[in-house]
């Protein structure tokens, strides 16, 4: 009798440990964004500007969920403020609309530095020697559920005089590339054929890159995505985010797959931009 209710208590007790988190959940969702978050999202968030009603709900829906699951933790004195929480928030959402995953799940912290950081690699050259260096970087997506971030870039990104770089669709494009087991440029697709497809065109569209990089020539891809496929997959990412027209302008394929596999279209949330001239398509006397 004693063993049947200890067995009745603990089952109880598991019973509300995998309940309680979900109720928690339910309760922040039913609560809408305050006045001063949401105003945040419109000042720092350029896409959540043009949004229809049903795509802006579920933004704020999916921002509420990541604050309430997701840790910010200041590096070298900073001190996070709410308006860091809900712009890099925010940012990262865009990026899981229309879409049935859940909020980053591999994901437990955000760490924020003020500005550019410093981090320790090993480099291996032809011989074997082994040299010992520091790298400036703007971000960077770990694989023990953290990723890191310059506040001062994440905070440029939605200015517009300064340019379409943004660290925060850069860093979560990672995140959503491990979860297919590897940080390859092949995110879960779903399906054996959509992989085929995927790699036909991602490695079509890098190669291109490469050679761009290479000559020195523009594209609207940053020739840092020349680097390897995962790098690739996170730039064309922030492109097909930040500068949707131009994208599907100069890479129609590429910026076909990345519509099917983000399930938006962000062109629907910015102005057309003006014709651009006709020689700035043309790349060794040809159209790419």
């Amino acid at each position: 009798m004693e063993a049947a209710i200890v067995c009745a208590v603990l089952a109880l007790g598991v019973l509300f440990a995998w309940l309680l988190p979900r109720w928690r959940l339910r309760r922040v969702l039913a609560r809408p964004l305050t006045a001063a978050q949401l105003g945040i999202i419109e000042r720092n968030v350029d896409q959540y500007r043009g949004m229809p009603s049903d795509l802006r709900l579920q933004l704020q829906r999916l921002v509420k969920q990541f604050l309430h699951q997701k840790t910010f933790v200041g590096c070298a004195g900073l001190e996070v403020t709410e308006e860091m929480r809900v712009t890099i928030a925010a940012q990262a959402c865009l990026l899981l609309l229309n879409r049935p995953s859940r909020v980053y799940p591999g994901l437990h912290a955000v760490l924020v530095y003020p500005g550019a950081f410093l981090v320790p690699r090993r480099e291996h050259d032809a011989a074997g020697v082994v040299t010992e260096t520091r790298q400036d970087l703007l971000g960077e997506s770990w694989g023990d559920g953290r990723v890191v971030l310059s506040w001062e870039h994440v905070r440029r990104a939605g200015l517009a005089a300064e340019g379409t770089h943004n660290v925060v669709l850069h860093e979560f494009a990672h995140q959503l590339d491990s979860e297919s087991g590897s940080n390859n440029g092949a995110p879960f697709l779903g399906s054996p054929e959509r992989y085929r497809t995927w790699s036909e065109t991602l490695s079509h569209d890098f190669a291109l890159l490469r050679r761009d990089a290479y000559w020195g020539q523009r594209d609207v891809l940053d020739p840092y995505g020349a680097t390897n496929p995962a790098e690739f997959f996170a730039v064309a990412t922030e492109s097909f985010f930040e500068q949707p027209y131009e994208l599907a302008a100069r890479h129609p394929q590429l910026y076909a797959e990345f519509q099917a596999y983000y399930r938006v279209d962000p062109r629907d949330w910015f102005p057309a931009p003006a014709p651009e001239p006709e020689h700035y398509g043309m790349v060794y006397g040809q159209w790419r």
